[in-house]
């Protein structure tokens, strides 16, 4: 595993973003243990039978973030929320394509983070969870960043705050009422969940 610092990552992403080429070659092998984390992540969550392996999920996000190329690049932070993003957009996509909005089914469940889990029964598949963050950013973007960041994105508390430049705490805040929002947008309760 090639080891970086935050540093040498966010200079690299402002040089490719400047049109040096041989700035992505020297970033790819920096950041792709930690997108294959990411992938993986992404991938234990799905059932055991999907046909996305983790080397596809990692190749079509890099095929997407090179195109990419013009993004006004902050940081390592913000490229991993970025690619976070990507990652979830095609997850979401393949499994719309796959008919998932089907009722029933043998799909396994995407856990929000056990260790942060809003209610132990809670068991939502990736297309619904998908909606209730649509839903949540239309009333609150801010809170539905913080779920991408945090839950598809990986970023502890800290590297989100930085991607969204407001406190520690105001993203603790913000993503204990998001998980709260989401259980009930998901169960029908959202009433009850804030």
């Amino acid at each position: 595993m090639t080891q970086s610092s935050p540093g040498e990552v966010s200079l690299l992403l402002r040089a490719w973003r400047g049109g040096d080429r041989a700035a992505l070659d020297k970033l790819i092998p920096l950041v792709h243990q930690e997108l294959r984390r990411l992938a993986h992540c992404y991938m234990a969550r799905e059932r055991d039978d999907h046909t996305l392996q983790t080397t596809a999920l990692v190749n079509e996000a890099y095929m997407r973030l090179i195109g990419a190329d013009k993004v006004d690049w902050h940081d390592r932070a913000h490229f991993y929320a970025i690619a976070a993003h990507l990652m979830r957009r095609i997850l979401v996509d393949f499994a719309r394509s796959r008919g998932c909005r089907k009722r029933g089914g043998d799909r396994k469940g995407v856990l929000l983070d056990e260790a942060l889990l809003v209610s132990p029964a809670a068991d939502p598949d990736l297309v619904k969870l998908d909606d209730a963050l649509k839903a949540l950013a239309e009333f609150d973007p801010r809170k539905a960043k913080v779920v991408e960041l945090r839950f598809f994105g990986g970023l502890d508390l800290d590297e989100t705050a930085e991607v969204l430049k407001v406190s520690r705490d105001t993203v603790k805040r913000d993503w204990r009422l998001a998980r709260a929002w989401i259980y009930g947008e998901m169960t029908g309760n959202r009433k009850n969940a804030s």
